[in-house]
């Protein structure tokens, strides 16, 4: 049995006009908006859909009498015999197509577009948040410095040759205030090939001899570099070799420069504190082409010399005035010493070479570019023999006292010399023990070398 109206059927048999409002108009136009009867809402017949339990649809009000025949009247809404209206109706039809749409046609209420806006236009984005943008930006910056400086920590002490031991030596000073490094310039030749000792001028001597050698202490009252002459005369004291066959002292005396060819780096360690009464601390030693190798990285190293000169020996040949050395004309200039009349002008020339190499390299354009950067270090690693006990921390600060010392920040001297004994340079005693005294003690150096 049919529950809805009369006037709704659907079937076959009910008038067209009846039809129409279910099944659309035969007409070929679009019919215009109508108002449809209220349905008072009441209860469901059976088999209806419930009726949405918040729904926010509110009633219509009712109309007049049913203008078809046969369609019964809802105008009562306390009628009990009310057709169910499910509370999906609005009471308005649209028109099918190029119509004007109603109210809420965008499921808003509000219109085409949205609230308070034309059809298609988005709401404008957020402000960028620049602090936020920036605070990121220098924690990732950060990240990569501090994952960049544990990789380049790594990879430069993985270049570090630890080869020198000082527990071999025996017999030493007691260690006073700040620390002390033996900075050694060897003739080494190893690695070298013929053509590039006929480059450099180096020889084909075997074995190696140390080429220069200072005394760097680093303290809290200045640092001090202290250079000795190659031609010193010392005292060869009992040792223990590399072997570790123990030598007795047979009061023999030698040439500074010769002693490391003897039994190598221990034992000029072993000479130089028991010749000056100074704990060694650290030891570094350079060889000639890991020295030219370092000028080159760097991009040439620029001298101004007040004259110039030559020696067929070293290779030098240089005019006075400004002028950019490459590693092969540094290492002549550092080397020269038959041009002089003492060993001193060449130690003094070693020290201002230091002066030039350091300043230049220790530089923004230097360390801050890692293209120019990672060679320099590759070059000076390559070829630096430390003592074992030497960390990167060690190398660093010996660099940057060095750089200071050489640039001014310090004081930089020959060991006071108070004659010669053939051809060999003499120590002046008095003044050698209290520069090791004030050493000793991290105080200001007063005492002035030759």
């Amino acid at each position: 049995m049919n529950n809805w109206p009369e006037g709704w059927s659907d079937e076959d048999g009910a008038p067209q006009q009846q039809r129409r409002y279910g099944r659309g108009s035969a007409g070929a136009q679009p019919e215009r908006a109508r108002v449809m009867r209220h349905v008072q809402r009441g209860d469901a017949p059976p088999g209806a859909p419930a009726a949405p339990p918040n729904s926010s649809v509110p009633r219509q009000p009712a109309h007049g009498p049913e203008d078809h025949a046969g369609a019964p009247s809802y105008e009562n809404e306390q009628d009990p015999g009310a057709a169910y209206d499910s509370g999906y109706n609005t009471g308005q039809v649209y028109e099918s197509r190029g119509g004007r749409r109603g109210p809420g046609a965008d499921g808003d209420g509000q219109g085409p577009g949205g609230p308070g806006g034309p059809a298609g236009q988005r709401p404008p984005k957020p402000p960028v948040n620049w602090k936020r943008r920036i605070g990121f930006t220098a924690l990732t910056l950060a990240v990569v410095l501090l994952v960049t400086s544990v990789a380049t920590y790594f990879w430069a002490d993985s270049k570090l040759k630890r080869e020198v031991d000082l527990s071999h030596v025996i017999e030493r000073p007691e260690a006073g205030k700040g620390t002390n490094y033996l900075i050694v310039g060897s003739d080494s030749r190893e690695g070298m090939s013929e053509e590039q000792k006929k480059e450099l001028h180096t020889g084909s001597a075997e074995g190696k001899r140390t080429d220069s050698m200072m005394i760097l202490h680093v303290g809290d009252n200045g640092n001090t570099m202290v250079s000795l002459p190659r031609d010193s005369n010392v005292r060869v004291p009992s040792f223990r070799g590399t072997s570790g066959k123990m030598y007795p002292d047979t009061g023999r005396e030698a040439k500074l420069t010769d002693t490391y060819s003897m039994d190598g780096a221990e034992l000029l360690v072993r000479i130089v504190e028991f010749n000056t009464g100074l704990r060694i601390d650290h030891y570094a030693e350079i060889g000639f082409a890991g020295f030219a190798n370092i000028v080159d990285a760097v991009g040439g190293v620029e001298m101004d010399l007040g004259k110039g000169f030559k020696d067929k020996y070293s290779g030098a040949d240089f005019g006075p005035g400004k002028q950019t050395l490459d590693g092969q004309q540094a290492l002549a200039f550092v080397r020269t010493r038959h041009a002089f009349t003492s060993d001193l002008d060449r130690t003094k020339n070693q020290q201002k070479f230091l002066s030039a190499l350091a300043g230049q390299t220790a530089t923004p354009t230097t360390v801050m570019n890692p293209f120019k950067l990672y060679p320099v270090m590759g070059a000076g690693l390559d070829s630096l023999i430390v003592d074992k006990d030497m960390s990167l921390w060690d190398l660093s600060s010996m660099f940057w006292a060095m750089k200071g010392v050489t640039g001014g920040d310090g004081k930089s001297m020959n060991m006071p010399i108070s004659g010669s004994k053939g051809a060999n340079l003499v120590w002046d005693e008095t003044k050698k023990k209290q520069l090791v005294e004030q050493l000793k003690n991290d105080e200001k150096v007063t005492v002035t070398g030759n």
